[in-house]
């Protein structure tokens, strides 16, 4: 069956219609990994956006569960130029197609998904339609994709209730701000015992629980959306308490500090984004997925300074807090797809806790 995608600024993509048989509007993006589909999709910093995968097959391993970041999946939609409905892989539990359809996702195949991604980076991220409707009226439907914009999204991904991953050591509260499940393992690995609060629990209660550090999670969406959030991990920044931040936690520290975001033209979204340590110089490989970044034109190096900064386009990808046991970045140390290069940042965050408890 065909299927087509309409973006907003009039160009119709046909292809074949996979997944689910459902219309939907959303915000395209792309993503470069070449393998970790599964964990792409069930990432919920996809909230509110269609994923086009820029590898051209895609499914070739199948579904293993086990592996999956979160629940559910999130994206809207999924868009790849070619789907494997034959997958080979003895951990495989199902194809995509199959998973694409349990979850009630819609998605398109068979399009050139090269030429999609160079206008998304010539143009920038627009939002689009996946749609099987053929007798469809561009006129009534551009004036749609240009109003959407996703919201509420944060506490659409985030846990309903607290969670407890039990552990012999260090007491870290998460903030899952639609956290992906490879931050809480990578701290429950190491020992720490890791509770798990709703994006809206108040900080007086995260506090009260007299954790020995506190991690700031992922999670979609404008950060300048996050309004309450924000005034409550000001409370936070205020005691204390170590603070490791990831990707929104990141924004949304900076945020409470009196620093700046921008929409970027079409976000860092794979696994080979090089970031370099400005304390060591050592150039890290990094799994990124964002497109928002904290602006530090004019940061106040009273306030924090920049510790990392994207190889490529000159980016801040982490701030160190001055006078603080506060360090965050944009990136994503606990990888689930991408390479592990950054994952010693955990063991300095139980550093800082360590140093903490000996105050």
């Amino acid at each position: 069956m065909k299927a087509f995608l309409i973006l907003e600024d009039g160009h119709v993509f046909t292809g074949t219609a996979i997944g689910a048989d459902k219309e939907i509007i959303s915000e395209i993006v792309f993503n470069t990994s070449m393998t970790g589909y599964l964990e792409v999709l069930t990432d919920p910093s996809y909230a509110g956006q269609a994923v086009v995968m820029t590898y051209p097959l895609i499914g070739n391993y199948g579904i293993c569960y086990e592996d999956m970041e979160s629940k559910r999946p999130w994206p809207d939609g999924y868009i790849v130029r070619e789907l494997s409905r034959m997958p080979s892989n003895f951990r495989s539990q199902g194809t995509i197609q199959e998973f694409l359809e349990k979850n009630e996702i819609p998605g398109i195949c068979g399009i050139d998904t090269r030429a999609l991604t160079q206008l998304l980076r010539e143009k920038g991220t627009m939002n689009g339609m996946i749609t099987r409707r053929e007798d469809f009226d561009l006129e009534e439907i551009l004036p749609k994709l240009k109003a959407y914009s996703p919201t509420g999204v944060v506490m659409a991904t985030t846990c309903k209730e607290r969670e407890v991953l039990p552990g012999d050591g260090y007491k870290v509260a998460l903030l899952d701000l639609g956290a992906k499940k490879n931050i809480g393992d990578s701290l429950h690995k190491r020992g720490c015992e890791v509770t798990i609060y709703p994006a809206d629990t108040k900080a007086e209660d995260i506090l009260a629980a007299n954790p020995d550090g506190i991690m700031l999670s992922n999670g979609p969406g404008d950060p300048k959306e996050c309004t309450e959030i924000i005034k409550e991990i000001k409370k936070l920044y205020d005691s204390n308490v170590p603070i490791f931040a990831i990707c929104l936690g990141h924004q949304l520290m900076a945020l409470a500090n009196g620093l700046d975001t921008h929409k970027m033209k079409y976000g860092h979204r794979g696994g080979n984004h090089p970031v370099k340590d400005l304390k060591t110089g050592r150039v890290y490989i990094t799994s990124q997925n964002h497109g928002y970044v904290v602006d530090t034109d004019k940061l106040d190096p009273n306030v924090a300074v920049p510790a990392f900064v994207n190889v490529n386009d000159g980016t801040n990808e982490g701030l160190s807090y001055t006078g603080k046991n506060i360090f965050t970045v944009q990136y994503h140390p606990e990888a689930c797809p991408g390479p592990q290069d950054s994952a010693y940042l955990f063991d300095r965050f139980l550093d800082m806790m360590a140093a903490g408890k000996n105050k």
